[in-house]
C-alpha cells in the first residue's frame, strides 16, 4: 500500500532541500524562482526501530522497511490556478497525491530573497490555500455543470448531487477547505471523492527554520501555530542542518545529533508524520531470511492485511498466528510466546494492531 505525499509551498522556502534529505532521488536546488519545470519524485524508507529489534531476536538476514513516495512540487505563487508561475500542471500533480506536506519558510536569509518580499509564513499559507481552493472550485463547478445535464432528464440522485456541490461551492468561495466541509459519508462517496480535490487532502505543516531554531522554534513558528487549526500537526525542521546530517553515515549522524541537541533527524519525524497522517500502521512478518514491514489502514482485518502481502493469502485465508510486538520483545522468541500463551490464533474478524508480528495460514 504505497503512500504518496506531495511537498508543497511557495518558491525559495526550502522544499527541495528537505526532499533531498529524505529521498533516494536528489533534485537540483537553486535560488531562482520557477527554475524547475517538473516535479521531483522519490522514495524514502520509513525508519522503524522495531525492525532492528525483531531482526536481532530472530537473526534475520535483512530488513525490508515500508516506504513512502514523495513528490516535490515546484514552488507555487499567486495566480498558479490561472497559469502563473508553475501553473495548473503542478496543481494537477498535487491532485495525484494522498496527503500534503506544506513547507513554510520560517527563517531569514538575505541571500535567498522571498518571492513576496518578506518572510511571513502565515501569509504564505494563505496564498497556497487560496490557489488550491480556486483549483477545487473550478473542478466543483465543472461537476455541477455535468450533473445539471442529468437533472434535466429527471435524475433525482443528480439533483441531490447538485445541491450538495452548490453548498460546497459556497464553502470554497468563502475561503474554506474541503476537509472542513461538513457532509455525510455517503454524499462524500457519491459526489466528492472522485474529484480528488486538493483541499480535501490531510496536511502536515513543516516549519523550515534556521539551525539555531531547530530545537525550540522561533517567532515565525509561533505565527504558523496561530494560523492553523488546533488539531493540525506542525513539525519544526532545520532544512540546512538536516542537509548536513543526511551526508553523514549512521555513527557520525548520532554524534552530530547529540552535538546539535537533537534526538533524531527531523526528517525521520516528517516521514513518520506523513505515514500516520492517513491513519496507516505497520505489521511485521519475520523469519530467517527477512523481517518485513507491511503498511495497512487502521481498522483493517486479518484477511485484508494478508492480501497486502499477496492476494493468494487473502483468497485462501484460514487463520492468523499473532504475536503482539511488546510480548515478542518480552519473551524473545515465537516458542517462548507460545509457551506463555502469547501466540494468539485469530480468525477473519481480527483487527490487526500496529506492530503485530503475524504468520498467515492459508490454502488455495
Amino acid at each position: 500500500m504505497a503512500l504518496k505525499c506531495g511537498i508543497i509551498g511557495l518558491s525559495n522556502i526550502g522544499k527541495t532541500t528537505i526532499f533531498n534529505c529524505v529521498s533516494n532521488t536528489k533534485a537540483e536546488i537553486t535560488s531562482f524562482a520557477f527554475s524547475t519545470n517538473k516535479s521531483n519524485i522519490g522514495m524514502v524508507n520509513v525508519r522503524d526501530p522495531r525492525l532492528q529489534i525483531i531482526r536481532d531476536l530472530v537473526d534475520s538476514i535483512k530488513i525490508i522497511p515500508t516506504t513512502v513516495d514523495l513528490v516535490d512540487i515546484p514552488g507555487l505563487t499567486k495566480g498558479a490556478s490561472e497559469g502563473e508561475g508553475v501553473g495548473n500542471k503542478f496543481l494537477a500533480d498535487i491532485q495525484q497525491t494522498n496527503a500534503l506536506i506544506h513547507v513554510l519558510r520560517c527563517f531569514d536569509d538575505e541571500n535567498l530573497p522571498h518571492i513576496e518580499g518578506s518572510v511571513d509564513p502565515a501569509r504564505d499559507k494563505e496564498i497556497v490555500d487560496f490557489e488550491l481552493q480556486i483549483r477545487d472550485l473550478d473542478l466543483v463547478e465543472r461537476k455541477i455543470e455535468r450533473l445539471g445535464k442529468l437533472v434535466k432528464i429527471g435524475d433525482k440522485k443528480a439533483a441531490h448531487g447538485v445541491d450538495v456541490l452548490k453548498s460546497l461551492k459556497e464553502h470554497l468561495e468563502n475561503f474554506g477547505n474541503v476537509r472542513d466541509f461538513e457532509i455525510g459519508e455517503q454524499d462524500k462517496i457519491d459526489f466528492i471523492l472522485d474529484m480528488y480535490l486538493l483541499t480535501d487532502k490531510p496536511v502536515l505543516y513543516v516549519c523550515n527554520v534556521d539551525d539555531s531554531s531547530a530545537i525550540k522554534g522561533n517567532a515565525y513558528v509561533e505565527k504558523v501555530k496561530e494560523a492553523v487549526d488546533d488539531d493540525s500537526e506542525i513539525l519544526v525542521i532545520a532544512g540546512s542542518l538536516e542537509s548536513d546530517i543526511a551526508e553523514l553515515d549512521a555513527d557520525d549522524q548520532k554524534d552530530f545529533l547529540e552535538d546539535a541537541g537533537l534526538k533524531e533527524p527531523g526528517v525521520d519525524k516528517l516521514v513518520r508524520g506523513a505515514y500516520h497522517l492517513l491513519n496507516l500502521k505497520s505489521f511485521f512478518t519475520a523469519g530467517p531470511k527477512e523481517v518485513h514491514a507491511w503498511t495497512i489502514k487502521k481498522g483493517m482485518k486479518a484477511p485484508q492485511a494478508a492480501g497486502v502481502i499477496h492476494s493468494d493469502l487473502e483468497r485462501g485465508f484460514i487463520r492468523a498466528e499473532v504475536m503482539h510486538y511488546s510480548d515478542f520483545v518480552e519473551f524473545g522468541s515465537e516458542a517462548a510466546c507460545r509457551d506463555n500463551g502469547k501466540l494468539l490464533i485469530e480468525g477473519k474478524n481480527y483487527e490487526v494492531e500496529d506492530g503485530d508480528i503475524i504468520n498467515i495460514r492459508f490454502n488455495v
